[in-house]
């Protein structure tokens, strides 16, 4: 149960951190940006990779940090970076855990 909360809890401070990058980087009230971010799509994906398949709290916990960095940002920004790492991290669980 520990480690859960543990990973709600990084995940949030990600989250805000992210929230709080967003905002210095970006001064406009809302833009919708249509163009994929490479950078935070790695980090979205090194992320969620790391937080589903890591054994290990802690670097389970640093994964849902760096996920968490890119979901908490503006809105407008890091929702397909999100989906990107989300669905290549579920494929790669997929394919580690998967017995034939």
């Amino acid at each position: 149960m520990l480690d859960y909360l543990i990973y709600l809890l990084t995940f949030v401070i990600g989250s805000i951190a992210g929230l709080v990058y967003s905002y210095k980087l970006h001064g406009e009230p809302f833009v919708a940006d249509s163009k994929l971010n490479i950078s935070y799509c790695i980090i979205s994906i090194i992320g969620w990779v790391l937080g589903f398949n890591s054994g290990n709290m802690i670097i389970g916990g640093a994964g849902f940090v760096m996920a968490g960095f890119v979901m908490g940002s503006r809105p407008g920004y890091g929702r397909k970076e999100s989906a990107v790492g989300l669905i290549i991290a579920v494929l790669i669980y997929l394919l580690l855990h998967l017995t034939l």
